[in-house]
């Protein structure tokens, strides 16, 4: 089989990260009977410093005629004064809006070599496997109206609007009920129906959705404040969390340090069947670490072995690549954000060497 990627490294430790995924790639083409062509373009403050926005027409079309999209974290104090339109983050926004991609996966994954480096005792977080369901094109972030308005005498007001449908709801719901399949056959809903109307509506939706297609599947419904606590009291008790744009982005973050390392956690972006995919780190840019090689290059390896699973249905080298990350950890290997004692601190550069003499 062969696809093509659009490699979209972004700022900060992108490309230095990014440059593992390529070199894991060549190996692919080199051994496997499968052929991946890449196509790099610029996303972020790089695109903004060469093209003055964060994502050009050209490099969204190329986008969307490649099987997926691997992309690196964009932003960095360089651009704070850039207007907010044409921000690195805008650009990432445009792709996702463009893409339609309206389901972002992250996993809270806990490998038993990292236990220790959770704040939570291990006895709490052994074995975790959580996955994060969170709509990603509607809600406060897109809703409409919004803005800055000037009151007068001092005065000003922001607005932000939580707006979502019916076919919204339903269709981020179906990517968790349909993933709890495959899991552990749970799916908790997150939402404030207590106080919100945009709440109410979600958890009616869900319900009515579960009951007409998904009863199999056992479902709940939780405040997200309480999820919040919970995912500190007890995680175990999750399995697929199905929640809103907003309380997405908190919960999957609060989940990610479950695991003890931002430098750890994958994502994946899902949209309509037949578009484009993206693939991304759950970490940032990292600006102040960039250039001198101990950026961790694993969640973005463990990225594009998302891609390979969803989006490529390449399951067998998506595993391989799973279990090589388990052996180097395993092993003793570390960057340094995740270094510990009797451990071997090595570059990204040997991290993704490393990586690939474990697949061998």
């Amino acid at each position: 089989m062969s696809y093509k990627l659009q490699i979209l490294a972004g700022d900060g430790i992108g490309p230095e990260i990014m440059a593992e995924v390529k070199k894991l790639i060549g190996w692919i083409n080199e051994t496997t009977d499968t052929k991946i062509e890449t196509a790099d373009g610029l996303i972020g403050g790089a695109s903004y410093d060469e093209f003055g926005e964060p994502l050009t027409d050209e490099t969204l079309e190329v986008s969307k005629a490649c099987d997926a999209v691997i992309l690196g974290s964009v932003g960095g104090p360089k651009w704070d004064g850039v207007d907010y339109n044409e921000r690195p983050e805008a650009g990432l926004l445009k792709l996702r809006k463009e893409l339609d991609l309206f389901a972002n996966l992250r996993p809270a994954l806990v490998f038993d070599a990292l236990i220790d480096a959770s704040t939570l005792k291990p006895e709490i977080v052994k074995g975790l496997d959580i996955l994060i369901v969170r709509e990603l094109t509607g809600g406060v972030y897109f809703g409409e109206p919004r803005g800055i308005e000037d009151l007068g005498n001092g005065e000003r007001r922001g607005v932000n609007t939580q707006v979502y449908t019916t076919s919204e709801i339903n269709r981020v719901a179906c990517v968790a009920f349909d993933l709890a399949r495959k899991r552990s056959n749970k799916v908790t809903s997150c939402e404030k129906a207590n106080v919100m109307e945009s709440g109410k509506l979600w958890r009616e939706d869900v319900t009515a959705l579960h009951k007409a297609e998904f009863s199999d599947v056992e479902l709940e419904h939780m405040y997200a404040d309480n999820c919040a606590m919970q995912l500190l009291r007890n995680p175990s008790q999750f399995d697929v969390i199905v929640t809103d744009n907003l309380f997405g982005d908190i919960l999957s973050d609060e989940a990610a340090m479950l695991t003890g390392s931002l430098g750890m956690l994958p994502s994946a972006s899902l949209g309509v069947e037949g578009s484009s995919a993206v693939y991304e780190p759950v970490h940032g840019s990292a600006p102040d670490i960039a250039g001198q090689g101990v950026a961790n290059p694993l969640a973005t390896i463990l990225s594009f072995a998302m891609c390979l699973r969803y989006s490529l249905d390449e399951q067998d080298l998506a595993q391989k690549i799973e279990d090589g990350v388990q052996k180097v950890l395993t092993d003793g290997l570390r960057t340094p954000d995740i270094m510990a004692d009797n451990c071997k601190k090595i570059s990204t550069s040997e991290m993704g060497d490393a990586l690939i003499e474990a697949i061998k």
